[in-house]
């Protein structure tokens, strides 16, 4: 039997209080822009959607990067198991739009509920999974532990654990160490990370990463001829999911691009896009002419400049109109950003110095030399008009193909556990 130290009693406990405070939280997130009215209900475990008929399969991610890998991951679970759904959760009211288009006949998307005893018993009263599958660090104590007295397997997948996430979950090894050891599969990206894993008491596999496997984001190819037609021959790149001091950043460098291509068109992507107007001062400043796009990403007929996207769910248009692409967070100290979207459809990667989130997926780039760093304006503006930037497509495809074969595998090792006595 699986132990359940004092630590995780007393979590427990203090998340019975969740139901009591998650209505008012919940208001004021909805005033704030950030919770769906349609859907808030999800979040307190009362479904939207009815649960489909046969064998289903929960995937969770909390973000926009991690969990639009999980459609790709669940057609490999329904490509091996005929009949099968699949619920996918996340946490975001961003993280949702991202996913939607993205989701296959037989997937449903549902928010994730606020995590504590109550919720989870509801949730999983509704949903009667044959496997939950928690995709990179997001996991919650309630939710794991039901779905573990109820013998439904627990696995994750694409695990990553940096030093400081191990320093810290190391404090707390006895918490920590009993909710990772309710997991049948703990499957991770490198070995640095399943080191971290074994140190917590959780035995975890070296399986790669998933998120080269993902599915191309979706296009809009009416938008896109028309755009192309409106651009009349002249270059656009891309700055993508920019942070604060990155559109400024992209700005100077598009002014230093122009004097030699006076024609070039940057469009920007703020990573939140309430961020938009942030974006638009910064290109003013720099004395460039800009426009915000409509939310069909349309150009205007007369191309400023520069554009701003305000809105979520067109990268997979841009990153396919655009000939580069500068990933934001890596300039400004985030930790950058997936480098696997632009890779698979034929963009050029630049990015900086501040990866760290992705550090073993920006060294494969790196290994292929498949991307270019940069490390201010002038340095980006350079490689812009650097002709090598060509070569650098074919040979990020080529890592991202790689990709697809670690989701195949992965999803045979889920199919097993799911089916395993």
């Amino acid at each position: 039997m699986t132990r359940t130290p004092l630590s995780l009693h007393a979590a427990l406990m203090l998340e019975g209080m969740v139901p009591l405070l998650a209505p008012a939280l919940l208001r004021r997130r909805l005033a704030r822009g950030k919770e769906d009215p349609a859907r808030m209900a999800e979040k307190l475990a009362r479904p939207t959607r009815p649960r489909p008929d046969g064998r289903l399969v929960w995937l969770h991610a909390v973000g926009v990067g991690e969990v639009l890998v999980l459609p790709a991951l669940a057609a490999a679970l329904q490509a091996r198991v005929a009949g099968l759904s699949v619920l996918i959760t996340s946490s975001s009211r961003t993280s949702a739009q991202a996913v939607a288009g993205a989701l296959g006949p037989g997937m449903v998307h549902q928010y994730l509920p606020f995590d504590c005893p109550v919720h989870a018993r509801a949730f999983l009263d509704h949903w009667r999974p044959a496997l939950s599958v928690w995709a990179e660090r997001d996991i919650w104590p309630a939710l794991v532990v039901e779905a573990h007295r109820r013998a439904i397997p627990l696995a994750l997948v694409n695990g990553r654990m940096d030093a400081a996430s191990h320093r810290a979950k190391a404090r707390a090894r006895g918490f920590y160490g009993a909710l990772y050891g309710r997991f049948a599969h703990i499957g991770v990206q490198e070995a640095r990370t399943a080191a971290h894993f074994a140190d917590l008491g959780a035995a975890a596999q070296v399986t790669g990463r998933l998120k080269g496997g993902a599915a191309p984001l979706t296009d809009a190819p009416e938008v896109r001829a028309a755009n192309t037609a409106r651009l009349a021959g002249r270059r656009l790149w891309l700055a993508a999911s920019t942070h604060p001091g990155e559109e400024a950043l992209a700005a100077a460098a598009h002014v230093r691009l122009r004097q030699t291509d006076p024609g070039a068109v940057l469009v920007i992507a703020p990573r939140r896009p309430d961020r938009a107007a942030d974006a638009m001062a910064a290109a003013r400043a720099a004395g460039l002419e800009a426009a915000r796009l409509p939310d069909d990403g349309c150009l205007p007929e007369q191309v400023p400049a520069v554009c701003v996207v305000g809105r979520v769910g067109q990268m997979g248009l841009w990153y396919r109109q655009a000939d580069a692409a500068f990933i934001g967070g890596s300039i400004a100290p985030v930790g950058g950003h997936n480098p696997y979207e632009p890779a698979r459809l034929d963009c050029a990667i630049l990015h900086g110095p501040h990866i760290h989130n992705f550090a073993e997926d920006y060294a494969a780039f790196a290994d292929a030399r498949a991307a270019r760093p940069v490390t201010d304006a002038a340095t980006l503006a350079a490689a812009l008009a650097d002709p090598g930037l060509a070569d650098l497509p074919p040979r990020a495809a080529r890592v991202a193909a790689d990709g697809a074969a670690v989701l195949s595998a992965e999803a045979g090792r889920l199919v097993a556990l799911m089916d395993a006595p």
